[in-house]
């Protein structure tokens, strides 16, 4: 009758507006880490500055004080807060795309791991997602696992930044912060390293899969020091988030690019997603294209105190067969054709 008819609009409608709650709350919560990613530390380091120079100088002179008291933490590990890494709007970050982790082998607490992330992408959203927060599970998957994230060690020197990146579990991505997870934080830790860093994000384009890892053999060398095994992972779509202008190799654009990766350890690329207010538009926000990081299997690696040449060549071509391997198992799978090949440079 009428009255059914009318409550079944109105559950209709409360269903609508429910969810364009959740997609307003989506792009928020992927608006902020973007803004997070491209200007937090800058703004924060702009602000305690400006609060030098008012009457509340003295909230800033606490904060530098202990800033010097603790500069030393992300190398040892770092402060990661459950609290954080259980926020609500990490899940609506993970619905936005969407974001998931599949996980094909089981990993052993009694060993540790060093877990080489492809490819880079623009800003790295799968890698941030899956092991900096638990919105896809990552303890659940992997009990007993630390997931460490590394990053740029510039981004520990900026104030608040630092702070805020720790609560996530993420660590410099250098030898004093890894050989002290992986030798002085017992058993069970996972470190995430992008291998093919900066370079890799000059070439990430959507429709493209290739990675830069031929000559990136500085994680095998320190797997083989501490006997942490390796473990490819690879996250389908992450190229696709954003449009990327491709600058050819000898053109002003790469080598701007590559002054910049040499010095500063970053590459300035040119990209654009989609705008806040309509996906028709350009702007900051990427473009809402699933990505799924598979988790591979782990290569158990020997504890060599100073590995030679050769064994790191021999572990690091076993890394990457194993990486193409996976690739070809999953990628049909997640939306590529059977004749997708991956490119290793």
């Amino acid at each position: 009758g009428t009255g059914s008819s009318i409550l079944s609009a109105l559950q209709d409608l409360f269903l609508l507006s429910k969810s364009k709650v959740e997609k307003q709350l989506q792009i928020i919560s992927v608006l902020q880490w973007v803004l997070t990613f491209l200007i937090m530390g800058i703004a924060c380091t702009l602000i305690l500055m400006y609060i030098l120079c008012t009457d509340c100088w003295a909230i800033a002179a606490l904060y530098l004080a202990w800033l010097v008291f603790d500069w030393n933490t992300p190398k040892k590990g770092g402060r990661r807060s459950q609290w954080v890494r259980n926020w609500a709007i990490w899940r609506y970050f993970r619905d936005y795309f969407p974001i998931r982790l599949v996980k094909t082998h089981n990993l052993l607490t009694t060993r540790n791991y060093i877990f080489g992330y492809h490819p880079h992408g623009i800003m790295g959203l799968g890698a941030f997602c899956n092991f900096s927060t638990e919105a896809t599970g990552v303890s659940q998957k992997f009990p007993g696992i630390r997931p460490y994230l590394a990053t740029l060690a510039g981004n520990f020197r900026m104030p608040i930044l630092r702070d805020y990146l720790m609560s996530g579990g993420i660590c410099p991505v250098n030898r004093d912060s890894i050989d002290y997870i992986l030798s002085k934080n017992g058993s069970g830790n996972a470190i995430i390293i992008v291998v093919g860093g900066a370079a890799e994000s000059l070439n990430c384009t959507p429709g493209k899969n290739s990675v830069t890892l031929k000559n990136r053999k500085g994680f095998v060398k320190l797997a083989l020091r501490h006997g942490a095994d390796l473990v490819p992972v690879y996250s389908f779509g992450e190229n696709e988030v954003y449009k990327q202008v491709i600058f050819e190799e000898g053109s002003w654009g790469r080598w701007v690019q590559k002054k910049f990766q040499k010095h500063i350890g970053f590459a300035p690329c040119i990209f654009h997603g989609r705008g806040l207010f309509s996906p028709n538009t350009w702007g900051l926000l990427p473009y809402s294209k699933p990505i799924t990081t598979v988790v591979g299997e782990p290569i158990t690696i020997p504890k060599t105190d100073n590995p030679s040449q050769k064994e790191v060549d021999f572990y690091h071509s076993m890394y990457v067969d194993s990486l193409i391997k996976l690739f070809d198992k999953y990628k049909s799978k997640f939306g590529l054709p059977e004749t997708e090949v991956l490119e290793v440079n």
